[in-house]
């Protein structure tokens, strides 16, 4: 009965990652659509990449997400396991890929990024600085 069940949780990820990969052809008929009515779709492209991106991101958490589960919860194999490990290793992969890419920076660089853009917002410092009427933070 509850290998039943672990089969359709299992089942019930795997539609949901392809329908979500399915999905992406949405976002390709919205970028085509656009391009044909005319519009700039170079400057379209950014923003199709990145739509397109997080679409095959996704579609991929709910795939290794059923994988897991099965793995975990049926198989128990060491062969089961490696191709658990590889497919995971793959999605950290193409994630990492897909952040430096469209961000321009590596995600472990984006906290950073962050605090260098927002650290002077219309010439006046945030919170912290003198130059606005706040005071230093005491450290």
């Amino acid at each position: 009965m509850l290998d039943r069940i672990v089969h359709l949780v299992a089942s019930g990820f795997e539609v949901s990652g392809v329908a979500i990969l399915l999905g992406s052809l949405g976002a390709t008929v919205r970028y085509v659509r656009t391009a044909i009515t005319g519009a700039d779709w170079t400057a379209l492209l950014p923003s199709y990449q990145a739509n397109l991106g997080r679409v095959v991101l996704l579609g991929l958490e709910l795939l290794i997400a059923a994988d897991i589960v099965v793995t975990v919860a049926v198989k128990s194999e060491y062969g089961s396991l490696g191709v658990l490990a590889l497919v995971i290793l793959i999605r950290t992969f193409l994630s990492i890929s897909f952040d430096a890419e469209n961000e321009g920076r590596w995600p472990w660089l984006r906290l950073e990024a962050e605090r260098r853009s927002s650290a002077v917002i219309g010439g006046c410092k945030l919170p912290g600085a003198t130059s606005c009427g706040y005071a230093e933070p005491q450290w």
